[in-house]
């Protein structure tokens, strides 16, 4: 190959650009010509313990190798330390460097000039490849990130398989990059624990452009629990019929399971939207739903808010047991729920986008005090009353703190059934209180 086809010469104004280059375990065979040029003549080789001595023939013995395991942060330093000592600096990382992997990482703490990419193929499309599935139409996923730990049911964001669940339920098919700690076996377990056991069919790449390359197909979720694989592995994860679509607003009452005989505690399907509408929802937002009964608000919310969480607390333990069963049927993993007496708990949540107060526990002035100072700006509060009392008290804590505020109140009739005609049957009258953080009187 002619030299001008090489990256010798290249550069950018704070000296040569470094090189990422991707590359597979089948070492020498998986890079092109260019890119073996750009790591024979490299002054300096940064990569994986692994990567190194895969490569370790290649690399110019009077070449400086560093090791980036467990040292990630250092890597921009190195590149800029290569540069400005007029270096040609090749970073290796597995597959394509842009498909989760380093590339990204330096591009945003070096100048996107300082870097010229080589991309291989992502293991991600080679693990497609060998099931002959294609990959466009795959969510690509990772978790190759720090030791999540076992899944635990209602865990929130900060757990490190919150994000592939919340994929999982969205998308029917997945291709996952794992890591040795957040395993394929882990990964199944937890969807095994949201009620997604059938809803998969799973199968794993292991050890890629090796001699040792195993592709096990077709495997259950079940089955996928049990199993151990090598560390360098792909997830693949497809379901045999596409998921059903939820109804994400104005649920009908019946389709929530409530506390019987007539004692469950739910909003009605009127005072439930226009609560809803007052919310100000956003698909990311943080919404508290305190006193949450059968947990119709906030599953609505959970719903309509796909890249944000709802946090939850009941205090009456049946209809606390009603709310997560509720949950489970509606097949929601961004919504969680505390067995407690607000305002217990609500101080390990974070701050709140909305509101929305069902029921307080004799505990009102605290509680809108407390939702006031948390509430994020031009966040919303919305409460449901259906006593004067609890009407009369929220007014007067809202004035107290300069809020504005203002009351809707709503009185639907729905039709029944009288022989072989219809009536007008009322519902109870319902006050929804709304107030606005940052907006003074």
């Amino acid at each position: 190959m002619s030299e001008d086809l090489t990256y010798e010469g290249r550069y950018f104004s704070g000296g040569k650009r470094c090189q990422v280059i991707g590359v597979l375990d089948d070492g020498v065979a998986s890079l092109s010509a260019r890119a073996l040029h750009a790591l024979r003549h490299a002054d300096c080789v940064i990569g994986g313990s692994r990567t190194l001595a895969l490569f370790a023939s290649e690399i110019a013995a009077t070449a400086r190798q560093l090791d980036l395991t467990g040292a990630l942060s250092k890597v921009p330093e190195w590149v800029r330390e290569s540069q400005a000592a007029g270096q040609a600096c090749v970073v290796l990382a597995t597959g394509d460097p842009l498909c989760f992997g380093i590339a990204s990482y330096l591009a945003a703490r070096l100048c996107i000039d300082a870097l010229e990419v080589m991309p291989n193929l992502s293991t991600l499309q080679l693990a497609c490849a060998r099931l002959g599935m294609p990959w466009q139409d795959m969510k690509l996923c990772s978790v190759h990130s720090a030791d999540a730990g076992e899944w635990q049911e209602g865990a929130d964001a900060r757990h490190g398989l919150y994000a592939l669940l919340q994929t999982a339920r969205q998308h029917d098919r997945l291709a996952v990059l794992t890591s040795p700690l957040n395993t394929p076996g882990r990964i199944a377990r937890m969807l095994l624990a949201e009620g997604l056991g059938e809803d998969f069919q799973v199968a794993v790449a292991e050890n890629l452009c090796q001699a040792e390359e195993k592709i096990h197909a077709e495997l259950s979720l079940a089955e996928l629990a049990q199993r151990e694989f090598a560390e360098l592995n792909v997830l693949l994860l497809w379901r045999g019929q596409r998921r059903a679509r939820p109804v994400l607003f104005g649920r009908p009452d019946a389709s929530f399971e409530q506390r019987q005989p007539e004692k469950g505690l739910i909003t009605k399907q009127e005072v439930r939207a226009v609560s809803l509408a007052r919310m100000q929802l956003r698909a990311d937002s943080i919404v508290w739903d305190i006193g949450a009964g059968s947990g119709s608000v906030g599953l609505e919310a959970a719903q309509l808010c796909a890249e944000g969480h709802v946090y939850a607390v009941e205090k009456n333990v049946d209809d606390h047991a009603i709310a997560l069963r509720n949950r489970r049927a509606a097949g929601l993993s961004n919504y969680s729920l505390i067995h407690a007496k607000a305002p217990q708990g609500l101080a390990d949540w974070p701050a709140p986008d909305a509101v929305f107060i069902g029921g307080s526990g004799g505990e009102l002035g605290e509680l809108i005090t407390l939702i006031l100072a948390r509430l994020k700006p031009q966040g919303m509060l919305v409460m449901n009353f259906v006593t004067i009392e609890n009407l009369a008290a929220a007014v007067e804590v809202l004035n107290a703190a300069g809020v504005q505020w203002d009351v809707l109140q709503m009185q639907a009739s729905r039709s029944k059934p009288i022989l072989h005609m219809h009536r007008m049957a009322a519902e109870n009258p319902v006050w929804i209180v709304c107030a606005q953080a940052g907006q003074g009187v």
